[in-house]
């Protein structure tokens, strides 16, 4: 049975490294029979989390942009993938953004288990990283249904393009083609 799976890349680049490991991931999701979104954030307007709240009574967040809509292919999904550059040991900016802006989640009755990472970085350190899977976890943790099902990680790739032959456009792929 085919499961519906939302990719969200999160870099202001497009076509930039991480793009990259969300388009293969994509493909291999694709590939094994799934039902594929991807949004980029770059083509989006996204505001800072208000923190008032309101969004746990109503589901619904105060602000008017396209968090929106993005937090209802999230409501849907029963698999997510979010692609970040590494900034400073950490998600980009607006990774974080998109996360602190999915809080009517939180109360409401999602589908979503399996999330991934996928993520790129100009040091090759494996512990680069390490920041960017902590901040992710910590979401994951406030929703019990959902765990951590896998991290792809591109170290030593700056550049527009310098992932093209790393080895983890392969690992991101067979990661989405082994969702079924």
């Amino acid at each position: 049975m085919s499961k519906k799976v939302l990719v969200l890349s999160t870099s202001p680049r497009k076509g930039g490294n991480s793009d990259r490991l969300a388009d293969e991931f994509a493909r291999g999701a694709r590939e094994a029979g799934n039902i594929v979104e991807k949004i980029c954030l770059s083509d989006k307007t996204i505001g800072f989390c208000k923190g008032c709240l309101a969004c746990q009574r109503t589901q619904s967040c105060v602000l008017r942009d396209d968090a929106a809509a993005i937090v209802q292919s999230m409501l849907t999904a029963d698999v997510i993938a979010f692609a970040t550059p590494v900034y400073y040991y950490g998600m980009c900016g607006q990774m974080k953004t998109m996360l602190d802006r999915s809080n009517p989640l939180y109360s409401a009755d999602y589908r979503f288990g399996d999330i991934y990472l996928l993520a790129a970085a100009a040091e090759k350190e494996e512990s680069t990283v390490d920041g960017t899977v902590n901040g992710l976890q910590g979401w994951v943790a406030c929703f019990e249904k959902a765990r951590l099902a896998g991290t792809v990680f591109a170290g030593g790739v700056t550049s527009v393009g310098e992932i093209q032959g790393h080895p983890a456009l392969q690992k991101a792929f067979e990661m989405g083609r082994s969702i079924g």
